[in-house]
C-alpha cells in the first residue's frame, strides 16, 4: 500500500500542472486552426454576422418566438456531444442560451467540423428555430452553424474557475468571460452613470467636457501627474480635479454645469483608491450647500431605485437606507457626539492642543495647530468610522476648506459639507467662494504650505481662475463625488478594484 497521500480529484492543480495544460491545449488549437485555414474555413476572414435577437431577447419572449427562426452569435461555453447530436450553450453580453445542433439539419460536413475542430472558448455564429426541450429548456434548434472565431487560448478549467485577483485584474477581458457577476457588475455601472446623467439632465443641467491637461500645478494637496508638451516646450499636469474650469463657466453664465471626468492623482493604493478614477462635479448657480444637500439625497436615491429596483441596499452585510431622510450634524456636533470634545470649550489653539494631547491624538505642535486643525484631527479620530447610514457632516474649519465660503456668523467655520457612507467619505460640497480677494488669499497660503511640505513643487496660483472671479460669479453652490465609490456601494464590490474595467497595477516583471 502507498503511503502517498491520493491526490482529490477535484484538487486544482498545481502552476506547473496547469502551465503544462495550457500549453497542450494551446498547441492543439493551433493545429486545428491551420487545418481550418487550409481547408479555406480560415474563422477570422468574416467581417459581419448578423444577429437578430440576443440571448435576453429568447429567453423573454419565448411565447412570441416559438418556432420561429433567429440568428444568434455568442462564445461557445459548454458542449455535449451525443453522436449525432449535441447541445451547447453559447454566451452574449446578457447570458447564456442553449443550442441544439444535429448532424441532419447542419449537414454532414459542418457537424463533423463542430465535433472535431471546435472548441471552449470559440466564437459561433447559429441560425435556427426557437423551441423548449422536454426538460423545458428554452434553446434554438439549428439549421446552420459558423465558426466565427478561434479561440486560441483555453479558458480556465470549469471545476475553479478564475479567482486569483491578480490575474483577473490583469486580464479583464478573461475575467468577463469566465464570470458573469463581474459583467453583471460592469452592466451595471454603465446605467449608474447613465441614471446620474438623467437625473442632473432632468434638472437643467449641463454636462461640459473641460481639459483634462493643465498649465500649471495647483497648491491643492493632491499630487499631480507631470508630463511634458514638446510642442509648446511646456512642463503640463493631468488635472486632480475639474473645479476650476467648471466654475469658470457659471461665471461665463451657463448656471448649472456638471462633468464626469476622468481624475489622476500620484498617490497611493488601496481599497477605495485609484491613481485614476472617474469623478462628477455639478455646479449651480443661486443655490447654497442646503441646496445642495437635497440634491445628493435625491440623487442617490433616484439612483439606487432605478438601478437596484430598491433605495435600501446591502453593502458588504449591512443594510444601508439610502432614501429615509439622511442624518446631518455640524463637524463640531459629531466630534462632541463620538470624540466627547467640546470646541466651544476650548478658550484659544493652546486650550484644543491640550484636548488633543489629552484624548491621545497627535497634532502639530505651536502655531501650526488652530483649534480648527484639532477639529479636523478629532474628527478623522473618533467620527469618520461611526457613519455608517448616509450622513452628512458640515460647516468645516476654514484651515482645510480653501474653496468654499465663510458662515456670515461664524467665519472661521466655511459652508461645506461631506457626505458618508459605511464609514467612508463619498463626497464634497460647498457653497463656492465667490470672493476674488479672499480667495486669493487663501490660495496664497495654500501654495506656500504646499512649497513647505513638498519642497521643489511647482505650485502655482491660478491667476486665470482668479480673473474670472473678479468679473463676478454669482452665488453658487458646488458638488463633487467619486463615481467609483457609488459603484462599489450599489455593486456590494469590497474594493475599487472590482467597479474599474482596468484598475492601475504594477507591470508584471
Amino acid at each position: 500500500m502507498s503511503n502517498n497521500p491520493q491526490i482529490p480529484n477535484d484538487a486544482p492543480l498545481s502552476e506547473a500542472e496547469e502551465a503544462e495544460r495550457l500549453a497542450e491545449q494551446a498547441a492543439i488549437r493551433r493545429e486545428k486552426l491551420s487545418k481550418l485555414t487550409s481547408e479555406g474555413k480560415n474563422p477570422y476572414v468574416k467581417v459581419e454576422y448578423e444577429v437578430t435577437h440576443s440571448s435576453r431577447d429568447v429567453l423573454s419572449s419565448f411565447d412570441s418566438l416559438e418556432g420561429k427562426q433567429v440568428s444568434f452569435a455568442g462564445r461557445l461555453m459548454s458542449r455535449r456531444i451525443m453522436g449525432k447530436a449535441s447541445f451547447c450553450h453559447l454566451q452574449d453580453r446578457e447570458g447564456q442560451l442553449q443550442i441544439y445542433v444535429r448532424r441532419e439539419d447542419v449537414g454532414e460536413e459542418d457537424y463533423a467540423s463542430f465535433k472535431k475542430d471546435y472548441d471552449i472558448g470559440d466564437i459561433m455564429g447559429v441560425r435556427g428555430s426557437v423551441f423548449k426541450t422536454q426538460t423545458g429548456e428554452i434553446s434554438i434548434h439549428c439549421t446552420h452553424i459558423e465558426m466565427l472565431s478561434k479561440c486560441l487560448l483555453p479558458l480556465p478549467e470549469k471545476q475553479h474557475g478564475l479567482t486569483n485577483p491578480d490575474i483577473r485584474y490583469r486580464q479583464r477581458d478573461l475575467d468577463l468571460i469566465v464570470n458573469p457577476e463581474v459583467r453583471t457588475a460592469f452592466i451595471k455601472r454603465s446605467q449608474i452613470l447613465k441614471e446620474i446623467r438623467a437625473f442632473l439632465d432632468g434638472r437643467g443641467f449641463l454636462e461640459v467636457d473641460t481639459p483634462v491637461l493643465t498649465p500649471l500645478e495647483i497648491g491643492a494637496s493632491a499630487r499631480p501627474f507631470k508630463t511634458r508638451h514638446n510642442a509648446l516646450d511646456i512642463d503640463m499636469y493631468l488635472r486632480i480635479e475639474t473645479e476650476l474650469y467648471l466654475k469658470r463657466l457659471i461665471v461665463g453664465g451657463l448656471e448649472r454645469v456638471y462633468e464626469v471626468g476622468r481624475i489622476f492623482r500620484n498617490e497611493g493604493m488601496d481599497a477605495y483608491h485609484n491613481p485614476e478614477f472617474t469623478t462628477v462635479e455639478v455646479y449651480q448657480a443661486y443655490c447654497d450647500y442646503h441646496a445642495v444637500m437635497e440634491l445628493v439625497e435625491s440623487l442617490y436615491t433616484t439612483v439606487a431605485k432605478n438601478v437596484c429596483g430598491t433605495d435600501k441596499i446591502t453593502y458588504q452585510g449591512t443594510e444601508i437606507d439610502l432614501g429615509s431622510p439622511w442624518a446631518k450634524m455640524t463637524m463640531k456636533e459629531a466630534v462632541k457626539k463620538y470624540g466627547g470634545a467640546d470646541y466651544d470649550s476650548w478658550a484659544d489653539d493652546a486650550a484644543a492642543r491640550a484636548c488633543a494631547k489629552q484624548l491621545g491624538v497627535e497634532v502639530p505642535e505651536g502655531e501650526k495647530a488652530t483649534k480648527g486643525h484639532v477639529l479636523i484631527a478629532l474628527f478623522d479620530n473618533f467620527v469618520e468610522d461611526k457613519l455608517i447610514q448616509p450622513t452628512f457632516i458640515y460647516d468645516y474649519p476654514v484651515e482645510n476648506s480653501p474653496l468654499a465660503k465663510r458662515k456670515e456668523d461664524d467665519p472661521l467655520f466655511t459652508q461645506r459639507f461631506e457626505y458618508f457612507i459605511c464609514a467612508h467619505e463619498f463626497g464634497n460640497a460647498f457653497s463656492e467662494l465667490n470672493d476674488p480677494i479672499d480667495q486669493k488669499e487663501r490660495f496664497i497660503r495654500q501654495v506656500e504650505e504646499k512649497r513647505k511640505q513638498e519642497p521643489g513643487c511647482n505650485a502655482k496660483i491660478d491667476e486665470e481662475f482668479i480673473t474670472a472671479l473678479e468679473y463676478g460669479m454669482p452665488p453658487t453652490g458646488g458638488l463633487g463625488f467619486g463615481v467609483d465609490r457609488l459603484v462599489m456601494l450599489l455593486t456590494d464590490s469590497p474594493t475599487i478594484r472590482d467597479v474599474l474595467l482596468f484598475p492601475t497595477m504594477k507591470p508584471k516583471k
